[in-house]
């Protein structure tokens, strides 16, 4: 990082550089298929079912580039100017799980731009906008496909947002409206065989809503609410053209509060709701997995052992321990939600 001025101008410049390798080994064995219901599941007696005697490499992805972005204030800082770019190469190998040979790769390079502008009418009222590309790996084939494993070409995602943030004092409360356009993997028919191919494209637009900051001086809150209108806007099949895409909830919402008791200084609780609206399991949207509602509380105490701060936390997710699907993956894997669950820890400096 670097800071400096020209002029009226003040900058700071910012140099980053990432690299990260995935490698993907998948061997499976399947038991005896059982017809369930979604949305209440049958118990099915326990089999036996053995490890597999060979998990072989599947695919491989290397990613790395570098990203170079300079921030200019002017006016006194009431007017904020982002822009910057990346370089991203990502490298990618499929592998047979019979052979080990590559089947197929792909090496593809890209500069994706970022701009961003804040301006400030007012001390407290801030308005912004900003455009970001990205290069991401590309989908992976789900099990159900022939070529399950298998990784495809990376695609390039684009992002829009403008917003707005007002500073109330005490609590400062943000709203904005963006647009992510992506492609996406699709599975294609192909002699009796499911072949998960590139082609399709995703698009959502939506509105944020959020609130931060400190009711009074022992309540803090943080929560916000989104609504998201997703769309098939390119797919294989006329019947699946402008569906809603798979995993995408129409609103969700998260709101938490902090209190800390004045009857026992250093205690703090704390309660969080989630909300998740129903979410289509399929392209052709005939299925969906249902809202769902989570309660999580918990409670931190502040204290010294020894002259060493330490800090206790105790977390219980889920209170109610609600049965439900917590989202859903690419190609109908569902994500079970997880059952009442504590934590608890210990943290401390030395």
């Amino acid at each position: 990082r670097a800071a400096f001025e020209t002029e009226a101008v003040q900058h700071a410049v910012t140099f980053q550089v990432s690299g990260l390798q995935q490698t993907l080994n998948r061997g499976s064995n399947s038991g005896t298929a059982q017809l369930t219901n979604l949305f209440d599941p049958l118990p099915r007696p326990e089999q036996e079912v053995p490890q597999p005697s060979h998990v072989p490499k599947v695919s491989e992805n290397t990613f790395y580039g570098f990203a170079l972005s300079d921030t200019m204030s002017m006016l006194d800082e009431r007017v904020q100017l982002t822009l910057g770019g990346r370089w991203q190469n990502v490298d990618t190998e499929n592998f047979s799980p019979v052979t080990g040979d590559v089947t197929s790769s792909s090496d593809e390079a890209a500069v994706t731009p970022l701009a961003g502008i804040v301006v400030k009418p007012w001390e407290n009222v801030a308005l912004y906008a900003n455009y970001v590309e990205g290069l991401s790996v590309g989908d992976t084939a789900p099990t159900t496909a022939i070529n399950a494993g298998e990784t495809l070409a990376p695609y390039r995602s684009k992002q829009y947002e403008i917003g707005t943030k007002v500073d109330l004092g005490r609590v400062a409360v943000t709203v904005s409206a963006f647009q992510i356009e992506k492609p996406f993997g699709q599975l294609e028919t192909r002699g009796g065989d499911l072949v998960f191919i590139e082609g399709g494209e995703q698009r959502n637009r939506g509105v944020e809503l959020s609130i931060f900051g400190e009711v009074t001086p022992e309540v803090r809150v943080l929560g916000g609410v989104t609504f998201i209108h997703g769309e098939l806007t390119k797919t294989n099949s006329a019947t699946t053209q402008g569906n809603t895409p798979i995993g995408v909830p129409s609103v969700q919402v998260n709101v938490g509060a902090e209190w800390d008791t004045p009857f026992m200084p250093g205690l703090t609780l704390a309660g969080n709701v989630i909300h998740t609206d129903e979410q289509f399991v399929n392209a052709a949207n005939t299925q969906t997995i249902p809202s769902w509602t989570r309660l999580d509380l918990g409670a931190r105490y502040h204290t010294e052992i020894n002259e060493k701060p330490v800090t206790f936390r105790a977390e219980v997710e889920n209170v109610f321990d609600l049965d439900y699907w917590s989202g859903v993956a690419s190609f109908g894997t569902i994500s079970q939600g997880a059952p009442l669950t504590v934590k608890v820890s210990m943290t401390t400096d030395f």
